[in-house]
């Protein structure tokens, strides 16, 4: 039996006037795992985060979250208790220092963790008795960081987590949360522009466009689903459709005509050999490839 998912949203739609953040959005983030959230500026990842948290109402559609519907006042008083959050702008008590902050926030969770207090006062070393206001953009990230990786939170949501931090930084957020999903049993949400930080850490993935899912699925499915196929011919390609299903992409140029499918290859393949090419080879796809082939350009 399939074990629920800890996220997981149907047809969700929100907007703000006229203008539609979320287009029917459907997502599935099951437990125990590392998902990166992917989509371009203004695509609805932070809409998305706040209506999973219950800051804000859905217009349509259903997100859940713990099998609980966001959008009911008592149940996402639930979630939110369950779920630590950190939000990109790092929000922070600025006249608190450090210690005092560690303090106040774990007088409110009855789950808190003080070894995982030790421990990440420790990794991240953090100046304890220097005000909030006067930290770096990265101590303050590692400051919200701790704040909710030691509440005993069965969910992170993490907002751009590591936006303007230095690569020293991100590699230790980065490893944080690997380590901490993997000794805790704690499901990760996180939203990213970074690509690259998402391939190194994350087992899912989802892409959104325009307030849409494009790409969902575990990340080694993804690898192995998506392929990029080149046909070579003696003259200039010829201007072909194709019927096998999973095809995102055709691109001609020259005597190449180059086909992404997010089907595998072997059906492109099979209905390639009719156009006669000079040679077939098959490629694997990187996420970021996928990433920039399925998210639409700009108008």
């Amino acid at each position: 039996m399939t074990e629920p998912c800890i996220i997981e949203t149907n047809a969700l739609s929100k907007s703000y006037g006229d203008v539609a953040a979320l287009r029917g959005l459907t997502l599935q983030v099951p437990p125990g795992s590392i998902c990166g959230f992917l989509g371009r500026n203004g695509a609805g990842k932070t809409t998305t985060i706040k209506v999973l948290l219950g800051m804000a109402r859905p217009s349509s559609g259903q997100a859940c979250v713990f099998g609980l519907h966001a959008d009911a006042p008592e149940a996402s008083v639930d979630i939110r208790r369950r779920t630590g959050f950190v939000a990109e702008e790092k929000a922070l008590y600025g006249s608190m220092d450090v210690a005092g902050i560690i303090r106040f926030t774990a007088a409110f969770y009855p789950t808190w963790r003080r070894d995982l207090e030790q421990r990440y006062r420790q990794t991240f070393d953090l100046p304890l008795d220097r005000k909030v206001k006067d930290l770096s953009k990265g101590m303050r990230t590692k400051t919200a960081l701790l704040l909710a990786l030691c509440r005993g939170a069965e969910l992170l949501v993490l907002d751009e987590p590591t936006s303007g931090l230095d690569p020293a930084a991100i590699e230790e957020v980065l490893q944080a949360l690997v380590a901490h999903v993997s000794g805790e049993e704690t499901t990760v949400f996180f939203s990213s522009h970074q690509i690259a930080e998402v391939d190194q850490i994350a087992d899912r993935v989802a892409i959104i466009d325009r307030g849409q899912t494009v790409v969902q699925g575990a990340l080694d499915d993804l690898r192995r689903r998506f392929q990029r196929i080149q046909l070579v011919f003696d003259d200039d390609a010829p201007d072909a459709s194709f019927h096998a299903p999973g095809v995102e992409r055709l691109r001609r140029k020259g005597r190449v005509l180059t086909i992404l499918s997010s089907a595998g290859a072997e059906a492109v393949i099979e209905e390639a050999r009719a156009l006669n090419p000079i040679s077939i080879d098959v490629a694997p796809v990187t996420l970021k490839e996928i990433f920039l082939e399925t998210v639409a350009t700009e108008n």
